[in-house]
């Protein structure tokens, strides 16, 4: 403990898992500091609508400061941890150093994408992360286009509007149907030479079927909408290497090269460095993604004062054993759980182990098609969609992003119209 008889709470990164841990301590006897390196919270399930022009960055993020100014006892600290040291509870800050004291430490640092062990791939393709990827993606598919419309070379141009992703999981599923529905309905009128709607859309999975993780009847609705709006699966395929502009894949032994302008990676996410470095400090372990293997009340073996939540988190402590997946659903529920775990503990009470509830899954397909496993009840089509869009605005933070992003959908929904295709970033054809 600190001199003080009020606990030090400091809380690392302000994403799902931080900022609802920030928001349950607010104003409670405690003091807090949220630090992250970005001064905003991101709604990273919505990336993928920057990244296709339906919304822009500023609707699905929050200042940070602002989410929680009405709490007296929580700061923000603008800043990125470089090292621990847990026997002296300090941390070093890239801006203000070494001896950043704590009486409490929770890690919430995130996520990152996984090439699994190829990140000379990196280079010829395009992840979705950070704000800074999806305008990255944003920029890229929208150029395609317009390279394609003054491109005389049948060849090239085909290559062009050739848009391979990688990965069948709910993101690669959502970039598919957003760029099925873009190419065929929302640009075909705008552009003069070319047809938008031959852009080829190719989502490869590895696995047998999309959304591998869905009960199988959504998983194979799913596939057939895709296919319905004219992307093209190539399921039990895996990909064995990435070059500019070409990408090689094998299927049942057979080699395929696809020629492509754009290539989009939703192939795969591993934790933040931050996990080695606490399990270099700790000699916790960590599993094949980086993620810390916590004990059933988030905190590392053997450090009862530091706690995991969100992506960095490796929860196996379920009835089957499996680690839980790294959806905002678990993040958002764990920070308000260590919350709890936290002030009842200074009061002197017991605190269970942690229990996530599991209310369903929802991937959305495109502007009226989704598919929603609410456990024992399947949905597809425009109802799954509409209970989609909804959880979606209503789990974003601030009201005038629910206000701004509901009033969007509606056009897009009548008018199958994108209002965010700015081109910006680099020179134009660079």
């Amino acid at each position: 403990m600190t001199a003080s008889s009020i606990p030090h709470v400091v809380i690392v990164g302000g994403g799902f898992g931080g900022l609802y841990a920030a928001q349950a301590l607010g104003n409670q006897p405690v003091k807090v500091t949220l630090i992250d390196k970005r001064n905003f919270h991101l709604f990273q399930p919505l990336l993928y609508q920057i990244a296709t022009g339906s919304l822009s960055p500023g609707d699905i993020a929050s200042p940070l400061r602002t989410v929680v100014k009405k709490f007296d006892n929580v700061q923000v600290i603008m800043d990125e941890v470089l090292d621990i040291n847990p026997d002296a509870k300090t941390l070093t800050l890239k801006q203000k150093g070494e001896g950043f004291s704590y009486d409490m430490l929770v890690l919430a640092t995130g996520g990152m994408t996984h090439y699994f062990g190829n990140d000379s791939w990196m280079e010829h393709t395009q992840s979705l992360k950070t704000v800074e990827e999806a305008l990255d993606m944003r920029r890229k598919i929208f150029l395609a286009f317009e390279k394609a419309e003054q491109e005389p070379d049948p060849q090239k141009r085909e290559a062009l509007l050739n848009f391979v992703i990688v990965g069948g999981g709910p993101t690669g599923v959502e970039l598919a149907g957003a760029l099925a529905e873009l190419s065929r309905f929302s640009m075909p009128a705008d552009f003069k030479g070319i047809d938008c709607r031959t852009a080829q859309i190719i989502l490869v999975e590895m696995g047998p079927r999309v959304l591998g993780a869905y009960p199988e009847d959504l998983s194979k609705k799913a596939g057939e909408t895709l296919e319905r709006l004219g992307v093209t699966l190539r399921t039990r395929t895996s990909v064995t290497n990435i070059e500019k502009g070409l990408i090689t894949l094998s299927y049942d032994g057979q080699t395929e090269h696809i020629s492509a302008g754009t290539i989009l990676w939703a192939a795969g996410v591993k934790a933040s460095p931050l996990g080695q470095l606490l399990c270099e400090k700790t000699e916790c372990e960590l599993d094949r993604g980086g993620r810390v293997m916590v004990e059933s009340d988030l905190s590392v073996p053997g450090r009862p004062d530091i706690f995991i939540v969100g992506d960095l988190a490796n929860f196996s402590h379920t009835p089957d054993k499996r680690p839980l997946p790294g959806v905002a659903p678990v993040a958002m529920q764990q920070g308000r759980y260590i919350a709890k775990l936290l002030l009842n503990r200074r009061k002197g009470k017991p605190v269970k182990a942690f229990n996530y509830i599991n209310k369903g899954n929802l991937a959305v397909i495109g502007i009226n098609e989704a598919v929603a496993d609410l456990n024992n009840v399947h949905l597809s089509g425009f109802p799954a969609w509409f209970i989609w869009a909804f959880v979606h605005v209503m789990y974003l933070v601030e009201f005038d992003n629910k206000v701004l992003v509901m009033m969007q959908w509606l056009w897009a929904f009548f008018t199958r119209r994108h209002s965010a295709r700015l081109i910006t970033g680099k020179g134009s054809y660079d």
